[in-house]
């Protein structure tokens, strides 16, 4: 698969909520993940280890209200996406707004690194 048809079908399928189906699908068995400095999670190695890092976030939100993720850009063997969402976390009384940009590499028609930009909040640090 080329790196276009890799994120069309990558982001076809986050839109439609998914990402268990996606990662199994396109993410390398060696992926990288990066997140922001001064985030929750920094930066984690392999299938295990990001699938911990999702069960972690699932267990921080106590109700997704809305969410948006946009159509990819891709310049070679890099796409990116958007992702808005509003969600409530555990010890909050108030929804908040997350807003970030995630960047994807892509190798042999794999997923070989993510990395996600937005501002960290401390509390959840």
């Amino acid at each position: 698969m080329t790196t276009q048809e890799v994120a069309n079908e990558f982001v076809a399928m986050c839109k439609v909520g998914k990402w268990e189906e996606c990662i199994k699908k396109f993410y390398s068995p060696d992926i990288k993940s990066i997140e922001p400095e001064g985030g929750a999670w920094g930066t984690v190695q392999g299938l295990d280890a990001i699938a911990k890092k999702a069960e972690e976030w699932h267990g921080m939100v106590t109700e997704f209200h809305e969410s948006e993720i946009s159509d990819p850009i891709v310049a070679e063997n890099f796409f990116s996406m958007t992702m808005k969402s509003k969600v409530t976390l555990k010890g909050m009384d108030q929804p908040i707004n997350m807003d970030e940009i995630c960047v994807y590499e892509v190798n042999d028609g794999k997923v070989v690194k993510e990395q996600f930009f937005y501002t960290p909040m401390p509390e959840f640090a």
